[in-house]
């Protein structure tokens, strides 16, 4: 095992972004990789087993460029360049960072931060009807927005359908107040938050008065052919198959369907079927269609989140393996 010591130049101007706050950044890569960082100046002296030293410097590179676009520099984007760098993958954070599908209101880019997002978005550029399917946190629903908000402004779809089932998340709540809207607004509010941040609340609203973009129950969907349109179906775990097919039925030509859903959070009763099990085994070879299954590893969101997606994960693969012995 040879040990070496090898300095890179990190720009004054990127070292505080880099590094983080109280060198956190770099702390986790030391650890991750079993190396010493030592800071002089701008030189950046990195001693260790000579195969970690060179992936610690292709981490800490990927980290000055996101760095020089603008970036800042994240927990979840130090973890994601060790991950790739760890497990040899000739995509880098920097590949991922170069595309961006459009900006929210306050300027911020969109964009893939995993491979798996990477994927997801191909997928929906090459596919009519595409399934997202993966665990909280993956950017799922939120990317399928941004895509159906840049198609909307390209002008190469006339609406945005975005629909979701009406189901508590494991609680009733009894009746609730006021007309039918402000009934089923409070199960779409998150559809309502993703339209906000990216297109603006002014701007959302005056199309929705003109009806070219709708915020429906799954329920409102029957009967009707979407041309022309984007239709986003969210919680898409909690359909039944009958809702399901009703909704791939609908689209219609000119249209893009977006259907995601988190296997391990279905709301429906435990001996219900949930529509989105029944279409992935039903469709996973109909031209057309694409399947992406995301993984805790491509959860953007705080880096815990990652840990507690992890954690479930590794528990009920645990308890299947028990339950398949007993």
């Amino acid at each position: 095992m040879s040990t070496c010591e090898k300095s890179i130049t990190i720009p004054s101007d990127c070292i505080a972004n880099v590094f983080g706050q109280f060198d956190s950044h770099v702390k986790r890569i030391e650890r991750s990789l079993n190396v010493t960082m030592v800071l002089r100046d701008t030189q950046l002296k990195i001693m260790g087993e000579e195969s970690f030293v060179d992936k610690s410097i292709e981490v800490m590179n990927s980290l000055v460029t996101l760095a020089k676009r603008g970036n800042t520099i994240t927990e979840q984007n130090v973890n994601y360049a060790l991950s790739l760098s760890i497990e040899h993958h000739s995509d880098t954070v920097v590949e991922l960072d170069k595309d961006i599908i459009c900006h929210t209101v306050n300027g911020k880019p969109v964009k893939a931060k995993t491979l798996g997002q990477k994927q997801y978005l191909n997928a929906i550029d090459k596919n009519m009807v595409v399934f997202g399917v993966g665990p909280a946190g993956t950017g799922k629903t939120y990317l399928a927005m941004a895509k159906a908000i840049t198609a909307f402004k390209n002008n190469e779809i006339n609406r945005i359908i975005l629909t979701r089932p009406a189901i508590e998340a494991g609680e009733k709540l009894g009746f609730l107040p006021g007309d039918l809207q402000s009934k089923v607004d409070p199960y779409l509010r998150p559809l309502y938050d993703a339209l906000y941040e990216i297109m603006g609340a002014d701007s959302f609203l005056k199309n929705m008065e003109k009806g070219l973009i709708e915020v429906a129950p799954l329920a409102y969907m029957r009967g009707r052919t979407l041309d022309n349109a984007f239709i986003v179906l969210d919680e898409a775990q909690n359909t039944t198959p009958a809702q399901m097919k009703m909704f791939l039925t609908r689209i219609g030509f000119g249209s893009k369907a977006i259907i995601t859903g988190d296997l391990s959070q279905k709301d429906i009763p435990k001996d219900a079927v949930s529509g989105l099990d029944v279409a992935l085994k039903v469709l996973h070879n109909v031209e057309d269609i694409a399947v992406c299954r995301m993984t805790s590893q491509d959860v953007v969101r705080h880096p815990l989140v990652q840990r507690i997606v992890k954690a479930y994960d590794d528990y009920e693969s645990k308890h299947s393996k028990k339950g398949k012995r007993s």
